[in-house]
C-alpha cells in the first residue's frame, strides 16, 4: 500500500511539474507537444517513525512520447520524495532519448499535496542538458496526465497525457 501511495506521488510529480510551471518566455522558442504512457519500473517506500505517514520514497519510470511531427522518445525517470501522508518534498530528473541518439534532460522539484489531488503542488521543470542535435538547449517542459487503476502485482499506476517542450537552441 505504501510503494502504491509513492508510485502515485512521484507519478503525479513528473506530469504535473511541466503543467504548473508553464512555458519558456524567450524570444525564438519552439515547442514540441506530444503524448506520452508511463509505468512504474522499481519503487521504494521506506517508513520515517518520527510521525504517523511519514516516508522517503525513491522510484524509478519508464514511458514513451509520441510527438505531433511523429517523432518518437524514449524516458527513464529517477525521482525522491520526503512526504508526511502524500504531501511534502520531492526531487526528479527525467532522460528523453530520441531515435538518433539525442537527448534531453529535465529537474524537476518541488512540493506535492496529499495524496495526488491533480493541481495541489507546484514546482519548476528546466531543461539541464541535451546531446546530439539538442546539445546547449534551454527551456522547461509542462505537462499534465491521468492514472490507471492499479492492477495486482504491480509497483504503481500507469498513466498517460500531454505535454509541450520549449525550447531554444544556440545559434549554429
Amino acid at each position: 500500500m505504501a510503494t502504491e501511495k509513492l508510485s502515485r506521488i512521484l507519478f503525479a510529480m513528473i506530469l504535473i511539474s511541466a503543467w504548473v510551471f508553464g512555458s519558456a518566455t524567450s524570444d525564438g522558442a519552439e515547442t514540441m507537444k506530444y503524448k506520452f504512457y508511463t509505468w512504474v519500473n522499481k519503487g521504494e517506500v521506506v517508513p520515517i517513525p518520527d510521525v504517523e505517514g511519514h516516508t522517503i520514497n525513491f522510484s524509478m519510470r519508464g514511458a514513451f512520447y509520441v510527438f505531433e511531427n511523429g517523432e518518437i522518445a524514449t524516458i527513464n525517470h529517477v525521482g525522491v520524495g520526503d512526504t508526511v501522508k502524500g504531501a511534502g518534498t520531492f526531487m526528479q530528473y527525467v532522460s528523453l532519448k530520441f531515435e538518433d541518439g539525442s537527448t534531453i534532460i529535465i529537474k524537476s522539484q518541488g512540493t506535492v499535496g496529499g495524496y495526488i489531488a491533480a493541481g495541489s503542488g507546484g514546482w519548476t521543470s528546466e531543461i539541464i542538458k541535451g546531446t546530439g542535435r539538442f546539445e546547449g538547449i534551454k527551456g522547461t517542459q509542462s505537462a499534465k496526465a491521468k492514472y490507471l487503476p492499479l492492477e495486482k502485482g504491480e509497483v504503481g499506476p500507469k498513466g498517460y497525457g500531454e505535454g509541450t517542450i520549449t525550447y531554444t537552441l544556440p545559434s549554429k
